[in-house]
């Protein structure tokens, strides 16, 4: 056994603790010293409290170890994983500097601490190459995140969400579960490399071990509810329309980061040995061909269910679940160049949805929640309007912005992880519905340019910290779509 050392442990973690350090700071100052305060002071010194954590942590990443672990790989850095924390930390200071709009509870100290300790938990479970702890992180992101959707004690929508997504991530996590104990006790260890050793030993061997396959679909299972795929999506229309908005934009970007992330390490370290293919005329039995048709399905339910939506938020719900279909292509060519197209894709789409919800955080006050709600937008609000815009049309994949990119490379990706183009067909699939989604797109943005704006509305005020923070998002769309080296470089994507 290895003895680990405090001192180094501490060195290491230093970043996770400023943040929860921030998070006690941010609710004990709440509950005592600014107790009587009004709100809007209790929202100041929180978000600055909180900000000053996040900050201080992206400072701590930047000055430690390049590349550093400790023993089974319960802690793991390399510099993925700093880029990755950091893309994390950046959303949450996003997170919170949008929440200068929360009327929804009064609880400020509360909020603000399980938003740090839910990126504590993301930041924890993007370091770890141990099955232990990556179930124990990912729970204790789930439970904040179960809280969080249900924060607004105000709101039936927002107690029925938080139900509902509470029992559906219950019994993931009991598929996750189950499969991980399958995996130890086919490997005997809970190391995702040595679990890709122990299967890739002598017969029988991966292919001829059920127990193998079962695992493989429970992990399936686990992950896929996490990052909403199909058919594991049903409790992401009601969360995302029941939580309340700074919640649901949290849930749609910072946590799709660190779950897909995870998910790439779990099949790409211990699953390698059992990968398969399924490419046309060459399938083999393993994880990839379990993934292609999640991915297929997550493309084609996303996409055409979100045509029928008239309310934003379930759009945008429905579009993530499409979103989920294309980004699984990145794990599914199981390659370097197939993990950093992956997290160039799943950084720049959380930028533009956390952007999104943003906006329907600032309309939340004007009632404004259908699509037909956005009339006149462009004229009473210019600035937001030029927002969304930017932050639909890069979900939709229009060059020069982010996401045409993001596609781009994970198309191209997953179309060289097999020889003689064999996932050409499932390529044509994500271009068709990618086609399918810019109709649904073009519709929320024809209601808020072309439709006539009803008689009488005064111009929208938007708060100076929401307008800046909302700039700010749409501008790095925009500079990571012009110059995607930026962020291609540190993920080692040429």
């Amino acid at each position: 056994m290895n003895p680990v050392s405090y001192s180094e442990l501490l060195r290491l973690t230093w970043p996770e603790i400023a943040v929860t350090l921030a998070g006690i700071l941010a609710l004990a100052f709440d509950l005592t010293l600014l107790r009587r305060s009004t709100l809007a002071a209790r929202l100041r010194a929180g978000i600055a409290i909180a900000c000053a954590g996040c900050i201080a942590a992206i400072f701590l990443i930047g000055h430690s170890a390049a590349s550093a672990s400790l023993p089974g790989g319960m802690f793991i850095l390399t510099p993925l994983t700093h880029v990755v924390q950091t893309a994390l930390l950046f959303l949450a200071i996003f997170t919170l500097l949008l929440s200068f709009s929360v009327r929804f509870t009064g609880h400020i100290g509360e909020y603000l601490a399980l938003l740090l300790f839910a990126t504590v938990a993301m930041m924890f479970l993007v370091a770890t190459q141990n099955l232990l702890l990556i179930f124990v992180a990912l729970e204790f992101l789930s439970l904040s995140l179960y809280i969080l959707t249900g924060f607004d004690k105000h709101s039936r929508q927002s107690a029925e969400a938080a139900l509902k997504y509470f029992l559906f991530g219950g019994m993931s996590a009991g598929f996750l579960l189950f499969g991980m104990s399958l995996l130890y006790g086919l490997s005997g260890s809970i190391e995702l490399p040595q679990i890709a050793a122990a299967l890739s030993g002598p017969a029988p061997g991966p292919g001829y071990d059920p127990l193998l396959w079962v695992a493989i679909v429970m992990v399936a299972i686990g992950f896929g509810f996490k990052i909403a795929a199909a058919p594991f999506h049903l409790w992401a229309p009601d969360a995302y329309q029941g939580a309340p908005t700074v919640s649901a934009g949290f849930l749609a970007s910072s946590s799709k980061v660190a779950s897909f992330f995870i998910f790439a390490q779990v099949v790409a370290l211990a699953l390698a040995p059992a990968a398969g293919s399924g490419a046309f005329r060459a399938y083999a039995p393993g994880w990839v061909p379990t993934l292609i048709l999640i991915a297929a399905l997550s493309m084609v339910v996303g996409n055409l269910a979100a045509l029928a939506q008239t309310s934003l938020r379930r759009l945008l719900a429905y579009s993530a679940i499409g979103h989920a279909g294309y980004m699984l292509l990145g794990i599914i060519a199981h390659s370097p160049r197939g993990l950093s197209a992956l997290l160039y894709y799943v950084i720049t789409y959380a930028l533009a949805v956390v952007g999104a919800f943003g906006i329907l955080g600032a309309l939340e006050s004007e009632g404004i929640d259908r699509i037909a709600d956005l009339a006149g937008l462009s004229r009473r609000a210019p600035g937001l309007a030029l927002c969304l815009l930017i932050f639909l049309l890069s979900l939709a994949g229009i060059p020069p912005l982010s996401g045409f990119f993001a596609k781009f490379y994970v198309f191209s990706a997953a179309l060289e992880s097999e020889p003689h183009l064999g996932l050409l067909w499932l390529i044509l699939l994500a271009v068709v519905m990618s086609a399918v989604s810019l109709c649904y797109y073009l519709r929320v943005l024809k209601a808020a340019y072309v439709a006539p704006a009803p008689a009488g509305l005064p111009k929208l005020r938007i708060a100076p910290a929401t307008r800046l923070t909302l700039w700010v998002l749409a501008a790095l769309v925009v500079l990571l779509g012009c110059a995607p080296s930026l962020l291609l470089n540190a993920l080692g994507l040429r």
